[in-house]
């Protein structure tokens, strides 16, 4: 598909346009094994962190993490304006198959600065578990784990093009708009109705089972050449929205579902 295509029907802003993607490419491609030293200090860090809260008092972050959250929400929000009204047009002019298989979203004018900024954002997301450990929250394997996972699969993908890129980027976005927004109202003290809650997981859960159905799809049309990516990277993708998909869902069973436990009766 010409990236010619994209241009008339996207307003674009000078800082889109004038985003010089082959650069992110070429410079993700030359370091996208970083995302190995990030991972590996990031777990270093939160669990020699979670030893040195032991034996001391939580912190009271209240202020930091609203302004945290906040960003990251107003950063998503964008971001998903953007990238969902690409995706609206891929799929207006090209239908669904071109959604998934096209990498216009690497190099279109409106895409190509919020498809490097997704991916770059994996490395200072890293730091939402700094409040876990420092308030002395409950810290979930499905936090530090999908933290990780995450920032590593997308500076792989990122630096090949690979099919499917921007529903994986568009979902993301979209989820992370509401989730920080949440965080942030949360964090402000405001009483937030629990079925947002319960919306948000769904979400997530939603983006999983959409995410692994979208790697099946780019495996069956690669054999026809037009749904550029790579074995490997396909193998990688589907085992990593299977296992978000059955944690969250494990999440939200556990959280949302599970009746409370009959209390025990008084021992004699």
């Amino acid at each position: 598909m010409n990236e010619t295509q994209f241009l008339l029907p996207l307003s674009e802003y000078d800082f889109e346009r004038r985003f010089d993607e082959r650069g992110a490419i070429e410079w993700m491609q030359a370091n996208w094994s970083k995302s190995f030293v990030f991972s590996a200090l990031y777990a270093a860090l939160v669990f020699a962190g979670r030893h040195f809260m032991k034996e001391r008092e939580k912190l009271n972050l209240r202020r930091p993490l609203v302004l945290w959250s906040l960003s990251l929400a107003l950063f998503s929000i964008v971001g998903a304006v953007r990238t969902g009204s690409f995706m609206l047009h891929v799929l207006r002019s090209g239908g669904f198959r071109s959604s998934v298989c096209d990498q216009s979203f690497y190099y279109g004018p409106v895409s190509k600065f919020w498809a490097y900024a997704f991916v770059l954002s994996k490395a200072p997301e890293l730091g939402d578990t700094a409040f876990v450990v420092l308030r002395k929250q409950r810290l979930l394997f499905l936090h530090w784990y999908h933290h990780i996972t995450v920032l590593l699969y997308s500076w792989y993908s990122y630096k090949d093009m690979v099919a499917g890129g921007g529903w994986f980027m568009t979902m993301n976005y979209g989820v992370h708009a509401l989730m920080y927004s949440y965080y942030a109202a949360r964090a402000a003290g405001l009483r937030v109705p629990r079925p947002l809650a319960v919306l948000i997981t769904a979400a997530q859960i939603s983006q999983m089972a959409v995410g692994l159905a979208v790697s099946g799809l780019v495996f069956r049309w690669r054999r026809r050449g037009d749904c550029p990516s790579h074995l490997d990277n396909i193998v990688w993708a589907a085992l990593m929205y299977l296992s978000y998909l059955l944690l969250f869902t494990r999440f939200f069973y556990q959280t949302y579902l599970r009746r409370a436990e009959p209390k025990a009766a008084k021992a004699d």
